[in-house]
Protein backbone atom coordinates (compact mmCIF):
# COMPACT_ATOMS: atom_id res chain seq x y z
CA UNK A 1 0.00 0.00 0.00
CA UNK A 2 1.40 3.53 -0.78
CA UNK A 3 2.58 5.36 2.01
CA UNK A 4 1.69 9.23 2.89
CA UNK A 5 4.19 10.52 5.11
CA UNK A 6 2.89 13.85 6.43
CA UNK A 7 5.04 16.86 7.75
CA UNK A 8 6.35 17.12 11.27
CA UNK A 9 3.72 18.59 13.43
CA UNK A 10 0.85 17.84 10.98
CA UNK A 11 -0.38 14.95 12.36
CA UNK A 12 -2.16 16.66 15.13
CA UNK A 13 -5.32 17.10 13.34
CA UNK A 14 -5.44 13.30 12.35
CA UNK A 15 -4.46 12.30 15.75
CA UNK A 16 -8.25 14.23 16.63
CA UNK A 17 -9.84 12.25 13.65
CA UNK A 18 -10.55 15.22 11.46
CA UNK A 19 -11.02 13.80 8.40
CA UNK A 20 -9.22 15.85 5.88
CA UNK A 21 -5.19 16.00 5.12
CA UNK A 22 -4.68 19.09 3.01
CA UNK A 23 -1.71 18.97 0.01
CA UNK A 24 -0.19 21.16 2.11
CA UNK A 25 0.61 18.74 4.96
CA UNK A 26 2.14 16.09 2.96
CA UNK A 27 5.65 15.39 3.22
CA UNK A 28 6.56 12.06 0.81
CA UNK A 29 4.88 9.92 -0.71
CA UNK A 30 6.45 6.39 -0.65
CA UNK A 31 5.04 4.73 -4.33
CA UNK A 32 2.60 5.66 -6.50
CA UNK A 33 -1.16 5.91 -5.89
CA UNK A 34 -4.13 6.53 -8.19
CA UNK A 35 -6.65 9.38 -7.27
CA UNK A 36 -8.93 7.37 -5.02
CA UNK A 37 -6.48 4.59 -4.05
CA UNK A 38 -6.79 3.53 -0.33
CA UNK A 39 -3.44 4.84 0.91
CA UNK A 40 -1.59 4.70 4.35
CA UNK A 41 -1.15 8.34 6.30
CA UNK A 42 1.89 8.26 8.55
CA UNK A 43 3.44 10.71 10.64
CA UNK A 44 6.91 12.29 10.08
CA UNK A 45 8.61 9.29 12.34
CA UNK A 46 6.86 7.13 10.49
CA UNK A 47 4.33 5.68 12.29
CA UNK A 48 0.62 5.34 11.64
CA UNK A 49 -1.97 7.43 11.67
CA UNK A 50 -5.09 6.56 9.52
CA UNK A 51 -6.26 5.16 6.15
CA UNK A 52 -7.87 7.49 3.79
CA UNK A 53 -9.02 8.08 0.27
CA UNK A 54 -5.87 9.66 -1.94
CA UNK A 55 -5.95 12.20 -4.73
CA UNK A 56 -3.44 14.28 -6.52
CA UNK A 57 -5.70 16.63 -8.02
CA UNK A 58 -7.88 17.71 -4.81
CA UNK A 59 -7.03 20.42 -2.16
CA UNK A 60 -7.92 17.54 0.15
CA UNK A 61 -4.91 15.03 -0.74
CA UNK A 62 -6.36 12.07 1.90
CA UNK A 63 -9.97 11.92 2.97
CA UNK A 64 -9.62 9.73 6.34
CA UNK A 65 -12.07 6.82 6.45
CA UNK A 66 -9.93 4.75 9.34
CA UNK A 67 -7.89 5.28 12.49
CA UNK A 68 -7.41 1.44 13.31
CA UNK A 69 -4.30 -0.12 11.56
CA UNK A 70 -5.75 -3.64 11.87
CA UNK A 71 -8.71 -3.06 9.69
CA UNK A 72 -8.60 -4.45 6.07
CA UNK A 73 -10.58 -1.95 3.71
CA UNK A 74 -12.80 -3.91 1.92
CA UNK A 75 -16.62 -5.54 1.17
CA UNK A 76 -17.24 -6.18 4.75
CA UNK A 77 -15.99 -2.84 5.68
CA UNK A 78 -18.30 -0.84 3.59
CA UNK A 79 -21.50 -3.18 4.65
CA UNK A 80 -20.62 -2.53 8.29
CA UNK A 81 -20.44 1.31 7.28
CA UNK A 82 -23.81 1.30 5.10
CA UNK A 83 -25.07 -0.90 8.34
CA UNK A 84 -24.03 1.05 11.19
CA UNK A 85 -25.61 4.15 8.79
CA UNK A 86 -28.89 2.89 8.06
CA UNK A 87 -29.52 1.73 11.92
CA UNK A 88 -29.27 4.83 13.03
CA UNK A 89 -31.63 5.83 10.82
CA UNK A 90 -34.15 3.32 12.36
CA UNK A 91 -36.87 5.37 14.15
CA UNK A 92 -36.89 7.92 11.24
CA UNK A 93 -37.47 4.72 8.44
CA UNK A 94 -39.85 3.19 10.90
CA UNK A 95 -41.96 6.68 10.76
CA UNK A 96 -45.27 6.21 9.26
CA UNK A 97 -45.20 10.21 8.46
CA UNK A 98 -42.12 10.52 6.72
CA UNK A 99 -40.37 8.59 3.81
CA UNK A 100 -37.59 11.11 2.80
CA UNK A 101 -34.65 11.17 4.56
CA UNK A 102 -30.91 10.99 4.20
CA UNK A 103 -29.13 7.83 5.09
CA UNK A 104 -25.31 8.46 4.46
CA UNK A 105 -24.06 11.83 4.99
CA UNK A 106 -20.74 11.71 3.91
CA UNK A 107 -18.12 12.60 6.58
CA UNK A 108 -20.45 12.03 9.43
CA UNK A 109 -21.15 8.57 8.30
CA UNK A 110 -17.24 7.77 8.01
CA UNK A 111 -18.22 7.56 4.08
CA UNK A 112 -16.35 10.70 2.78
CA UNK A 113 -18.20 11.81 -0.66
CA UNK A 114 -21.08 9.75 -0.31
CA UNK A 115 -24.65 11.29 -0.46
CA UNK A 116 -27.29 8.78 0.08
CA UNK A 117 -30.92 9.66 0.03
CA UNK A 118 -33.93 7.86 0.52
CA UNK A 119 -37.39 9.22 -1.16
CA UNK A 120 -40.03 6.53 -0.42
CA UNK A 121 -38.92 3.23 -2.42
CA UNK A 122 -36.02 4.63 -4.28
CA UNK A 123 -32.89 5.90 -3.62
CA UNK A 124 -31.03 8.86 -4.70
CA UNK A 125 -27.20 9.15 -4.55
CA UNK A 126 -24.21 11.67 -4.89
CA UNK A 127 -20.60 10.42 -5.45
CA UNK A 128 -18.46 13.21 -4.88
CA UNK A 129 -15.12 11.98 -3.96
CA UNK A 130 -12.53 9.42 -6.27
CA UNK A 131 -12.53 7.01 -3.45
CA UNK A 132 -16.55 6.62 -3.22
CA UNK A 133 -16.51 6.86 -7.24
CA UNK A 134 -13.91 3.69 -6.88
CA UNK A 135 -15.96 1.37 -4.53
CA UNK A 136 -19.04 2.68 -6.67
CA UNK A 137 -20.00 -0.91 -7.32
CA UNK A 138 -19.74 -2.33 -4.13
CA UNK A 139 -21.60 0.24 -1.86
CA UNK A 140 -24.23 0.16 -4.86
CA UNK A 141 -24.30 -3.75 -3.89
CA UNK A 142 -24.30 -3.02 -0.41
CA UNK A 143 -27.41 -0.60 -0.85
CA UNK A 144 -29.29 -3.30 -2.11
CA UNK A 145 -28.57 -5.94 0.51
CA UNK A 146 -29.34 -3.44 3.46
CA UNK A 147 -32.38 -1.60 1.83
CA UNK A 148 -34.13 -3.12 -0.97
CA UNK A 149 -35.09 -0.45 -3.21
CA UNK A 150 -36.87 -0.33 -6.35
CA UNK A 151 -33.97 2.03 -7.93
CA UNK A 152 -30.86 3.47 -7.34
CA UNK A 153 -30.47 7.09 -9.26
CA UNK A 154 -27.20 8.25 -9.43
CA UNK A 155 -27.11 12.77 -9.10
CA UNK A 156 -23.08 13.09 -8.74
CA UNK A 157 -23.63 16.26 -11.08
CA UNK A 158 -22.73 18.46 -8.14
CA UNK A 159 -19.72 20.65 -9.17
CA UNK A 160 -17.68 19.19 -6.10
CA UNK A 161 -16.60 15.93 -8.76
CA UNK A 162 -14.78 18.89 -10.56
CA UNK A 163 -12.65 20.07 -7.72
CA UNK A 164 -11.72 15.70 -7.33
CA UNK A 165 -11.35 15.70 -11.28
CA UNK A 166 -14.15 13.49 -12.35
CA UNK A 167 -17.31 14.36 -14.42
CA UNK A 168 -20.79 14.95 -13.38
CA UNK A 169 -23.20 11.97 -14.06
CA UNK A 170 -27.17 11.85 -14.01
CA UNK A 171 -28.54 8.08 -14.86
CA UNK A 172 -29.76 5.43 -13.31
CA UNK A 173 -27.49 2.89 -11.57
CA UNK A 174 -29.59 -0.42 -10.68
CA UNK A 175 -33.23 -1.31 -10.79
CA UNK A 176 -36.08 0.80 -12.06
CA UNK A 177 -35.74 4.55 -13.30
CA UNK A 178 -38.37 6.58 -11.19
CA UNK A 179 -41.09 8.19 -12.96
CA UNK A 180 -40.79 11.93 -13.51
CA UNK A 181 -42.34 12.87 -10.44
CA UNK A 182 -42.78 10.31 -6.87
CA UNK A 183 -45.06 11.38 -4.25
CA UNK A 184 -42.89 11.42 -0.77
CA UNK A 185 -44.32 12.12 2.66
CA UNK A 186 -42.61 14.58 5.31
CA UNK A 187 -44.51 15.64 8.16
CA UNK A 188 -47.90 14.04 6.83
CA UNK A 189 -47.71 16.12 3.98
CA UNK A 190 -47.06 14.78 0.82
CA UNK A 191 -44.76 15.98 -2.20
CA UNK A 192 -44.30 15.40 -5.95
CA UNK A 193 -40.62 15.27 -5.73
CA UNK A 194 -38.17 15.22 -9.27
CA UNK A 195 -34.52 12.94 -8.30
CA UNK A 196 -33.64 12.65 -11.86
CA UNK A 197 -33.84 17.09 -12.21
CA UNK A 198 -34.79 18.58 -9.21
CA UNK A 199 -32.16 21.03 -6.95
CA UNK A 200 -29.38 18.44 -5.76
CA UNK A 201 -30.90 14.92 -5.02
CA UNK A 202 -33.68 15.97 -5.51
CA UNK A 203 -35.34 17.31 -2.37
CA UNK A 204 -33.97 19.09 0.66
CA UNK A 205 -34.50 16.30 3.88
CA UNK A 206 -32.23 18.94 6.11
CA UNK A 207 -35.31 21.42 6.39
CA UNK A 208 -37.81 19.01 7.87
CA UNK A 209 -37.69 19.81 11.52
CA UNK A 210 -37.46 23.48 11.07
CA UNK A 211 -40.72 23.41 8.53
CA UNK A 212 -42.76 22.17 11.26
CA UNK A 213 -41.32 24.82 14.34
CA UNK A 214 -41.94 27.49 11.96
CA UNK A 215 -45.42 26.06 11.29
CA UNK A 216 -46.09 26.30 14.33
CA UNK A 217 -46.36 30.07 14.65
CA UNK A 218 -48.11 30.55 10.58
CA UNK A 219 -51.93 30.19 11.92
CA UNK A 220 -54.02 32.66 10.65
CA UNK A 221 -50.70 34.49 9.55
CA UNK A 222 -49.73 36.01 6.15
CA UNK A 223 -46.44 34.46 4.92
CA UNK A 224 -43.85 34.90 2.28
CA UNK A 225 -41.65 31.89 1.23
CA UNK A 226 -38.33 33.31 -0.46
CA UNK A 227 -36.73 30.57 -2.60
CA UNK A 228 -39.23 28.19 -1.64
CA UNK A 229 -38.71 25.17 -4.38
CA UNK A 230 -41.48 22.89 -3.98
CA UNK A 231 -42.63 24.49 -0.93
CA UNK A 232 -41.42 22.73 2.10
CA UNK A 233 -42.26 26.08 4.26
CA UNK A 234 -45.29 26.88 2.16
CA UNK A 235 -47.14 23.55 2.51
CA UNK A 236 -46.65 23.90 6.19
CA UNK A 237 -47.96 27.03 6.84
CA UNK A 238 -50.94 26.05 4.74
CA UNK A 239 -51.30 22.95 6.83
CA UNK A 240 -50.94 24.97 10.32
CA UNK A 241 -53.46 27.43 8.82
CA UNK A 242 -52.13 30.74 7.23
CA UNK A 243 -54.30 32.77 6.13
CA UNK A 244 -52.25 33.26 3.21
CA UNK A 245 -49.04 32.25 1.58
CA UNK A 246 -46.85 33.52 -1.27
CA UNK A 247 -43.87 31.50 -2.50
CA UNK A 248 -41.40 33.19 -4.68
CA UNK A 249 -39.04 30.99 -6.54
CA UNK A 250 -36.75 31.63 -10.05
CA UNK A 251 -36.70 27.57 -10.94
CA UNK A 252 -39.96 27.46 -13.49
CA UNK A 253 -39.89 23.43 -12.68
CA UNK A 254 -40.21 24.30 -8.60
CA UNK A 255 -42.89 26.50 -8.95
CA UNK A 256 -44.62 23.51 -11.49
CA UNK A 257 -43.86 20.81 -8.69
CA UNK A 258 -45.35 23.29 -6.29
CA UNK A 259 -48.61 23.79 -7.44
CA UNK A 260 -49.10 20.09 -7.80
CA UNK A 261 -48.17 19.69 -4.17
CA UNK A 262 -50.97 22.18 -3.08
CA UNK A 263 -53.20 19.81 -5.28
CA UNK A 264 -52.34 17.09 -3.68
CA UNK A 265 -52.54 17.82 -0.18
CA UNK A 266 -55.97 19.67 -0.96
CA UNK A 267 -55.35 22.80 0.24
CA UNK A 268 -57.30 25.80 -0.30
CA UNK A 269 -55.61 27.18 -3.91
CA UNK A 270 -57.27 30.99 -3.34
CA UNK A 271 -54.72 30.79 -0.23
CA UNK A 272 -51.78 30.51 -2.17
CA UNK A 273 -49.90 33.19 -4.58
CA UNK A 274 -47.10 31.23 -6.44
CA UNK A 275 -44.47 33.47 -8.15
CA UNK A 276 -41.49 32.57 -10.88
CA UNK A 277 -39.41 35.72 -10.23
CA UNK A 278 -35.71 36.42 -8.80
CA UNK A 279 -36.13 36.43 -5.32
CA UNK A 280 -34.04 39.82 -4.78
CA UNK A 281 -35.98 41.54 -7.66
CA UNK A 282 -39.66 40.16 -6.21
CA UNK A 283 -38.45 41.33 -2.62
CA UNK A 284 -37.68 45.01 -4.25
CA UNK A 285 -41.06 44.83 -5.86
CA UNK A 286 -42.95 44.05 -2.86
CA UNK A 287 -41.41 46.74 -1.23
CA UNK A 288 -42.14 49.33 -3.77
CA UNK A 289 -45.57 48.33 -3.26
CA UNK A 290 -45.74 48.22 0.28
CA UNK A 291 -46.89 45.19 0.83
CA UNK A 292 -46.32 43.75 3.93
CA UNK A 293 -46.26 39.93 5.63
CA UNK A 294 -46.45 38.53 9.14
CA UNK A 295 -43.73 35.88 8.13
CA UNK A 296 -41.04 36.06 6.34
CA UNK A 297 -38.84 33.41 5.19
CA UNK A 298 -35.58 33.17 3.55
CA UNK A 299 -33.61 30.15 2.39
CA UNK A 300 -31.10 30.90 0.20
CA UNK A 301 -28.59 28.83 -1.96
CA UNK A 302 -25.53 28.65 -0.71
CA UNK A 303 -23.58 31.70 -0.97
CA UNK A 304 -20.71 30.57 -0.04
CA UNK A 305 -19.00 27.74 -1.44
CA UNK A 306 -15.92 28.28 0.67
CA UNK A 307 -13.75 30.67 2.86
CA UNK A 308 -12.90 32.76 -0.10
CA UNK A 309 -16.17 33.60 -0.87
CA UNK A 310 -17.13 34.61 2.09
CA UNK A 311 -16.95 38.65 1.67
CA UNK A 312 -19.18 38.31 -1.37
CA UNK A 313 -21.80 36.18 0.78
CA UNK A 314 -21.77 38.14 3.35
CA UNK A 315 -22.80 41.40 1.69
CA UNK A 316 -25.47 38.98 -0.32
CA UNK A 317 -26.98 37.52 3.16
CA UNK A 318 -27.20 41.20 4.49
CA UNK A 319 -28.88 42.85 1.53
CA UNK A 320 -31.31 39.87 1.59
CA UNK A 321 -32.28 40.12 4.55
CA UNK A 322 -32.46 43.72 4.93
CA UNK A 323 -35.13 43.28 2.15
CA UNK A 324 -36.60 40.88 4.13
CA UNK A 325 -37.05 42.97 7.21
CA UNK A 326 -38.59 45.65 5.41
CA UNK A 327 -41.44 43.59 4.21
CA UNK A 328 -42.52 42.29 7.79
CA UNK A 329 -45.62 44.09 9.97
CA UNK A 330 -44.27 45.37 12.96
CA UNK A 331 -43.42 42.71 15.83
CA UNK A 332 -43.41 40.20 12.43
CA UNK A 333 -41.02 36.62 11.94
CA UNK A 334 -38.14 36.33 9.63
CA UNK A 335 -37.05 33.31 9.54
CA UNK A 336 -33.44 33.12 7.54
CA UNK A 337 -31.20 30.48 6.72
CA UNK A 338 -27.80 30.00 5.55
CA UNK A 339 -26.56 26.33 4.21
CA UNK A 340 -23.27 27.88 3.36
CA UNK A 341 -20.61 25.80 5.92
CA UNK A 342 -18.11 28.59 4.80
CA UNK A 343 -20.51 30.79 7.43
CA UNK A 344 -20.49 29.92 11.50
CA UNK A 345 -23.17 30.30 13.34
CA UNK A 346 -21.74 33.83 15.21
CA UNK A 347 -20.81 35.08 11.40
CA UNK A 348 -23.91 34.55 10.29
CA UNK A 349 -25.59 36.88 13.47
CA UNK A 350 -22.96 39.50 12.66
CA UNK A 351 -24.48 39.90 9.17
CA UNK A 352 -27.82 40.02 10.48
CA UNK A 353 -27.05 42.50 12.86
CA UNK A 354 -25.54 44.59 10.14
CA UNK A 355 -28.35 43.84 8.03
CA UNK A 356 -30.77 45.01 11.02
CA UNK A 357 -28.99 48.30 11.20
CA UNK A 358 -29.60 48.78 7.80
CA UNK A 359 -32.91 47.99 7.79
CA UNK A 360 -33.24 50.72 10.83
CA UNK A 361 -35.04 48.06 13.23
CA UNK A 362 -34.28 46.54 16.27
CA UNK A 363 -34.47 42.31 16.45
CA UNK A 364 -34.80 39.59 18.71
CA UNK A 365 -33.55 36.16 18.30
CA UNK A 366 -36.43 33.95 19.32
CA UNK A 367 -35.13 30.35 18.28
CA UNK A 368 -32.47 29.04 16.50
CA UNK A 369 -32.55 26.49 13.69
CA UNK A 370 -30.27 23.60 12.72
CA UNK A 371 -30.02 20.88 10.63
CA UNK A 372 -32.04 17.11 11.79
CA UNK A 373 -30.82 14.08 13.10
CA UNK A 374 -30.09 12.21 9.81
CA UNK A 375 -27.66 14.90 8.98
CA UNK A 376 -25.53 14.30 12.29
CA UNK A 377 -21.89 16.68 13.01
CA UNK A 378 -19.14 14.14 14.02
CA UNK A 379 -17.62 16.03 16.74
CA UNK A 380 -14.21 15.77 14.87
CA UNK A 381 -15.62 17.61 11.83
CA UNK A 382 -17.17 20.81 13.08
CA UNK A 383 -17.43 21.59 8.87
CA UNK A 384 -20.33 19.58 8.70
CA UNK A 385 -22.75 21.19 10.26
CA UNK A 386 -23.42 23.56 7.24
CA UNK A 387 -26.91 24.58 7.83
CA UNK A 388 -28.25 26.96 10.46
CA UNK A 389 -31.01 29.48 10.54
CA UNK A 390 -32.46 32.31 13.16
CA UNK A 391 -36.05 33.40 13.58
CA UNK A 392 -35.91 36.75 14.67
CA UNK A 393 -38.71 39.09 15.97
CA UNK A 394 -38.19 42.24 13.80
CA UNK A 395 -39.30 45.31 15.89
Amino acid sequence: MVEIKLKKGKEKAVLQRHPWVFSGAVDKIKGKADNGDVVKVLDNSGDFLAYGYFNDQSRVAVRLIEWNEETQIDEDWYEQKINQAVAARADLLKAEDTNALRLIFSEADFLPGLIVDKYADFLSVQILSTGIEKAKDIIIDKLCKALNPTGIFDRSDATARTHEGITAENGLLWGEAPAEFIAVKENGITYHINIAEGQKSGFYCDQRDNRLLLAAYAKGKSVLDCFSYSGGFSLNAMQNGASEVTSVDSSALAIETLKQNIELNKFVKHKHTAIQSDVNKQLRAFKEEGKKFDIVVLDPPKYAPSRSALDRAARAYKDLNRLGMLLLEPGGLLATFSCSGAVDIETFKQIIAWAALDAGKEVQIIKQFSQPEDHPVRISFPEGEYLKGLLLRVL
